[in-house]
């Protein structure tokens, strides 16, 4: 799932060498957490209008995430 992720984000923005995908040990909940961090100028980007593309992102992930019996949740940091 991680390789998606990051996938999906260099897609998105202008410098995919300033991506970094961080992942949290799955919490008691089984909750595994997510965190993306890209270039400040990019922020944008990832984000889109209104949180758009944020969304999207992140449910891209929870559909991925039931492929596996898992829940996540996407920070964009």
């Amino acid at each position: 799932m991680e390789e998606l992720l990051i996938s999906m984000v260099k897609g998105l923005v202008t410098d995919p060498d300033a991506v970094k995908v961080t992942v949290d040990e799955p919490d008691e909940e089984g909750v595994i957490k997510f965190h993306i961090n890209v270039a400040p100028d990019d922020m944008g980007r990832v984000i889109g209008k209104q949180g758009r593309i944020a969304k999207a992102i992140r449910t891209v992930m929870r559909a991925a995430a039931v492929r596996h019996d898992a829940k996540v949740v996407v920070d964009i940091d």
